[in-house]
């Protein structure tokens, strides 16, 4: 499952009109680091992993809409924030990988 919403992440940002190619690169540079951390973190704590992949679905979906609801965008990234949380001493990466993704995935937002 895990592997099948990461998928669609990057279909999605691949598949943007409203993010430039290059940005697109960074992105998606991004979204495979975030995956290759959460399939690491899904070997000891799958549902914590499910949960993370979900809110950077749910995320990206709302930040490459065509029609961008800034609350619903601000309320999928807050989750996707709060879904890391705990994890700061064992996955500092991990973290930090989804703060930056955060900060990515709000920009295309505006």
């Amino acid at each position: 499952m895990i592997k099948e919403t990461m998928d669609k992440i990057e279909t999605k940002i691949s598949h943007s009109v409203h993010i430039t190619e290059d940005n697109k690169k960074e992105y998606l540079s991004m979204l495979e680091t975030l995956r290759n951390e959460v399939e690491t973190l899904s070997r000891t704590e799958k549902d914590q992993a499910e949960t993370i992949t979900g809110f950077a679905r749910v995320s990206a979906h709302e930040a490459t809409r065509e029609d961008t609801h800034k609350d619903l965008l601000d309320i999928s990234i807050q989750g996707l924030k709060t879904s890391v949380e705990g994890f700061e001493a064992s996955n500092p990466q991990l973290v930090a990988i989804v703060n930056s993704f955060c900060s990515l995935l709000s920009n295309i937002g505006i």
